[in-house]
């Protein structure tokens, strides 16, 4: 099955960024790239549209990148603390998950999204763990996550 080309009208993780040209299947382009507007046909005219746009697309990742840094720098100097029921040894009855670490961000004045958190290996015991927070794709930011008894 042949491949289609594609413009990137923005950036697509694990594919690539606004303005490259990607040849993807005809599904992923007509079901999910197409539809949300991440990408257009590869015609001529939107070349030059996003030629004219490059300076835009620069400025704009200028900008998300400065302010993935700051917020970097704010995640590190956080510590949350996360109250679970646990056994008696000190086992959560279940694990911390992404979506209970961002709801914590967000209390405290953080928007993260659940799904930039990865949480590897689960946590399912008490203690102190650090967490990754892929806010970029130059940006990691860790933070501490208390998990206590509650």
């Amino acid at each position: 099955m042949a491949n289609v080309s594609l413009i990137l009208l923005d950036d697509v993780e694990k594919l690539g960024l606004a303005g490259e040209e990607v040849h993807v299947a005809p599904g992923y382009a007509r079901n999910y790239l197409i539809p949300k507007g991440l990408a257009a046909k590869a015609t001529p005219g939107t070349l030059r549209l996003i030629e004219s746009r490059k300076a835009l697309i620069a400025a704009r990742r200028e900008k998300e990148l400065a302010e993935a840094k700051a917020l970097a720098e704010k995640l590190a100097a956080i510590e949350i603390s996360i109250p679970m029921q646990a056994t008696d040894d000190d086992q959560l009855f279940g694990s911390v998950t992404a979506r209970m670490i961002a709801e914590q961000l967000a209390a405290q004045g953080c928007a993260v999204e659940h799904t930039r958190i990865k949480v590897e290996p689960p946590i399912r015991t008490l203690g102190s763990f650090e967490v990754e927070a892929k806010l970029h794709a130059d940006v990691v930011a860790k933070l501490k996550v208390w998990v206590v008894r509650g």
